[in-house]
């Protein structure tokens, strides 16, 4: 296996389990029907530790552009391999979405409410506050990256023994810092799915894909990559951190 490929069968992964958990919770009909933010945050651990055992010695289970950026920011990933990975995990991410819509179309169909049919594919804050949204999906790919950057000793991110941590961490970050924005912290992950709610036929009906959200989960994560593969370079080199 490549590690394109690699990337776009993790990402297919992460978004089949991913979303799927969240349709499992908010569409009509389900067996998992209200089962809450707990079972949610839990499925989406769980998504990301398959999605990293399943293909971490091909690609480093990125999955995320965040996750290459703060790599390649850090020295632990080549420059000129983030267009390739990036594009895999978008296409990853259409791949995870369809397979969602595929699986559970009957429930979409038997659900009215068009924001729980919105929010099976992306991330929506519960306060709309731009400036808070994006603190939020900064801090919370902050903790994301840095964290990881701890993880990688390959040059190209994780390990198959690193997937129970990352999902932890993930966890983690859903109990503690997700009630805000819905914890995107994952360009792909959102912005992939809304693109697929926006061309697929959504039984019952949809509403509109609220794009005018849908910068804060790209730009929030990146800049939260960035920053905290900055810190990670500084504290590889104390003389580059003066607290004078």
């Amino acid at each position: 296996m490549t590690p394109f490929l690699g990337e776009v069968i993790g990402t297919a992964l992460l978004i089949l389990l991913g979303n799927g958990v969240v349709a499992n919770v908010v569409l009509n009909q389900t067996k998992g029907k209200d089962s809450g933010w707990i079972v949610i945050t839990w499925g989406w651990g769980m998504a990301v530790f398959v999605a990293v055992f399943t293909v971490a010695a091909f690609s480093g289970a990125h999955l995320n552009p965040a996750v290459s950026v703060g790599l390649a920011i850090a020295g632990k990933f080549p420059w000129a391999q983030l267009p390739s990975y990036v594009l895999a995990q978008f296409l990853g991410s259409f791949i995870g979405s369809f397979l969602v819509w595929l699986m559970y179309r009957p429930h979409f169909a038997a659900t009215e409410n068009t924001d729980l049919k919105l929010a099976v594919f992306c991330t929506g804050p519960g306060i709309r506050d731009h400036f808070s949204n994006l603190a939020s999906e900064i801090i919370g790919t902050f903790v994301l990256v840095f964290a990881v950057l701890f993880l990688a000793v390959s040059v190209f991110g994780l390990g198959a023994l690193d997937a129970l941590p990352v999902g932890l961490l993930v966890l983690a970050i859903g109990l503690s810092l997700g009630g805000t924005t819905g914890y995107a912290i994952n360009p792909a992950r959102d912005l992939g799915p809304r693109i697929m709610h926006a061309i697929l036929p959504i039984p019952g009906g949809k509403r509109d894909s609220d794009w005018g959200y849908a910068w804060i989960p790209v730009v929030g994560p990146i800049l939260g990559a960035v920053l905290a593969g900055l810190l990670y370079l500084a504290l590889q080199d104390p003389s580059n951190v003066n607290f004078r």
